[in-house]
């Protein structure tokens, strides 16, 4: 990086910034309480909240969020007259999964072959020390130059929707000229990126009842309809035979005009086996930017340790389906719904429930922002020119910003780049990319403010 004042100022706070993230990834703030306790979210929304305010912000705030979470929220003056940014993260992760299988404790921030891994590092509480490391390095040289409001989500990885109906409903609340969101990645490390598109999504669980109640399958099966093999022949009937996504009536063809994703670069960033082959058709950029998507999340059945010889009499999965920008997500939800209920054979009672929807999303390019964020960019990555890419993730509530601040300039920046392996085993955050990005987000904010 080239030096100047404030990449100086950002790297001597790195070790700070360090222990603050180790402080904030032990807090197990997966905002399914089902599963994980609400004090560890409580306590990860306290710790932020305690940041701002020793940052200077006033009004700071726990937001009680219409899906029983709390989003984090504060507002930091600027001088006299000056634009209003609002800089976005959430500090609710993933489930660890499998814990065994991290090589390192996923709530305990361990560094290893220069890497911080620890869940949530990268998705997004590294966003969290994004924005306050851009903010610490202004204040050391000038003071921040424009007014900033500070929104940390509570559960945004469950697409519960809590801070957007909490924005509709306070819409005077996050206001701004232009919005960063911390919660995306670049395209690989070290190549400045700004996500210019996210595919929406919709999310159901759909329930498959056969029997009165589960029978043995030496006397009765061949006749008794099994709800378990009812509902994976309908799940198999989302997919054509190369793997594409077919929903009744849902358009799948469009093509992703931009960044080029090349297949071997996929196959590596993706850790594909060898010899298997990667699914749908078209260039990996329209098939994960471009088009939907359908995942099958996950399958309520007997386990294979325990099972017995029997017919079930009823199983249900919980769907996910990506939606590109141009679709509506509340049509894409009937076409999945209408599917699932027209496809589930031998007449079984079928019950689709949705669960969660966000809508896709575009961003203006053309707008000063983006080139204020352009010019951070080639100081804060020398050599390298600001790339726009496409993400196959949701964040629903960058349509909900846009439709109440519909003149507001939106960027997506962030820390999820692929070998942060966001939402898997082992997440992990590059340090240099954190360092990197914070001062980009500080010369924007200059840039922005001076444009």
């Amino acid at each position: 990086m080239s030096s100047n004042p404030v990449a100086e100022t950002v790297s001597s706070l790195m070790p700070r910034a360090k222990e603050e993230l180790t402080a904030l990834v032990a807090f197990k703030s997966v905002a399914d309480f089902d599963q994980f306790p609400r004090s560890e979210s409580v306590g990860a929304a306290n710790w932020i909240a305690s940041a701002l305010r020793a940052e200077g912000f006033q009004d700071v705030d726990l937001l009680d969020t219409p899906d029983g979470t709390q989003s984090v929220y504060g507002y930091l003056p600027g001088p006299e007259g000056a634009k209003t940014v609002l800089l976005y993260a959430h500090y609710d992760v993933q489930p660890p999964l499998d814990e065994a299988a991290w090589a390192t404790p996923p709530f305990e921030l361990t560094e290893r072959d220069g890497r911080w891994y620890g869940r949530g590092a990268a998705d997004c509480k590294g966003g969290v020390l994004m924005h306050l490391l851009a903010l610490r390095a202004l204040k050391a040289h000038g003071g921040v130059p424009v007014h900033v409001k500070f929104i940390a989500e509570g559960s945004e990885e469950q697409g519960t929707g809590g801070l957007e109906r909490y924005a509709e409903q306070h819409p005077e609340l996050l206001a701004a000229d232009t919005i960063v969101i911390g919660d995306a990645g670049n395209f690989r490390v070290g190549l400045p990126t700004v996500t210019s598109t996210l595919r929406g999504m919709t999310l159901v669980r759909v329930k498959v009842d056969t029997l009165e109640g589960n029978l043995h399958s030496g006397q009765f099966g061949g006749a008794a309809p099994d709800a378990l093999a009812a509902l994976i022949r309908v799940l198999d009937s989302l997919r054509a035979e190369d793997g594409s996504t077919t929903v009744d009536g849902l358009a799948s063809d469009s093509a992703w005009e931009g960044l080029a994703y090349d297949e071997e670069q996929f196959r590596r960033d993706a850790r594909v086996l060898d010899g298997v082959e990667l699914i749908g058709s078209g260039s990996v950029a329209d098939r994960i930017w471009a088009r939907p998507a359908v995942t099958v999340l996950g399958i309520d059945c007997p386990p294979v340790v325990g099972a017995t010889p029997s017919v079930q009499a009823s199983a249900r999965a919980l769907v996910s389906l990506r939606v590109p920008p141009g679709v509506d997500a509340g049509e894409a939800t009937k076409l999945l719904q209408a599917h699932l209920e027209s496809r589930t054979p031998w007449g079984a009672r079928v019950a689709v429930e949705q669960i969660g929807q966000g809508q896709a999303f575009r961003a203006d390019t053309t707008s000063p922002a983006y080139q204020a964020m352009a010019d951070a960019m080639a100081v804060a990555y020398p050599g390298e020119e600001m790339q726009y890419a496409g993400q196959g993730g949701s964040i629903p509530l960058c349509n909900t910003l846009a439709a109440l601040y519909p003149r507001a300039e939106i960027l997506l920046i962030g820390l999820s780049e692929p070998e942060a392996q966001i939402h898997a085993v082992n997440e992990s955050v590059s340090p240099e990319e954190l360092e990197r990005l914070s001062v980009a987000e500080a010369l924007f904010l200059r840039n922005y403010a001076a444009g």
